[in-house]
């Protein structure tokens, strides 16, 4: 069973999407929450698998309520953003908050359902069709000739180009095709790169590999444009 947390200033909205998760028998929602703050008390007290967050709400928006809720415990539930707004500022900030999904509100029942599923399950989702955007005009490279971060240091030459290819959006059954190696060894490779960087997921991985240059902007023009989630590890 999955357990659900929906935080949104509009009842409605809660309310449709209670509808939408509760018709399945594998989905269950704990608890409501009209604002951030409250979102951070239920996650606190219910302990969900999955916290769906609306970004715009009162007293404390949805990126700084994601903040508290990640920073707080690494034990965490995962974050989905949910949003009206197609603004790449926002999809950043979730990502660089911890968020393990972003999605929009339009976008079909089902998709929100499985969505719940995929980050339940430590996957991740990212909408393709601005992920690209948001990366290439929000991400800032340095400059050529700066040293990585220690901890890059640490990655084999094969973890390294493991690293590459799951910046630009590579899904495992990509990389093993592109590699010629098998996705269980894709899959180990992630997970031993997730571990020495100390990162959460494949989310947080993108960010860095962008922000310290190891991968520029325009270089992942070949990322791949379908909306499946990519596996966590």
């Amino acid at each position: 069973m999955t357990t659900v947390l929906i935080a949104d200033d509009q009842a409605l909205v809660r309310g449709g999407m209670r509808m939408i998760l509760e018709v399945h028998p594998d989905i269950e929602v704990v608890a409501e929450a009209a604002d951030g703050r409250e979102a951070v008390e239920a996650t606190r007290l219910r302990r969900p698998d999955v916290v769906l967050m609306d970004i715009r709400m009162p007293n404390v928006d949805g990126i700084e309520a994601t903040r508290q809720i990640l920073r707080r415990d690494p034990g965490a539930p995962r974050v989905l953003i949910l949003t009206t707004f197609d603004l790449d500022e926002y999809v950043y900030d979730a990502m660089k908050a911890g968020a393990s999904g972003f999605l929009l509100k339009n976008a079909p029942p089902e998709q929100l359902v499985e969505s719940v599923r995929a980050v339940a399950r430590g996957d991740v989702l990212l909408a393709p069709d601005i992920t690209r955007r948001l990366i290439e005009h929000y991400v800032s490279a340095p400059r050529r000739g700066s040293e990585p971060p220690p901890r890059l240091e640490e990655l084999t030459e094969r973890e390294l180009e493991i690293l590459i290819l799951v910046a630009r959006g590579k899904s495992n059954a990509e990389i093993a095709a592109a590699l010629f190696i098998s996705e269980g060894t894709v899959k180990t490779h992630v997970s031993r790169v997730l571990s020495k960087l100390d990162l959460r997921d494949r989310v947080q991985a993108v960010v860095l590999a962008y922000e310290t240059g190891v991968v520029r902007a325009g270089e992942a023009a070949d990322a791949s444009a379908d909306q499946r989630p990519a596996p966590n590890g």
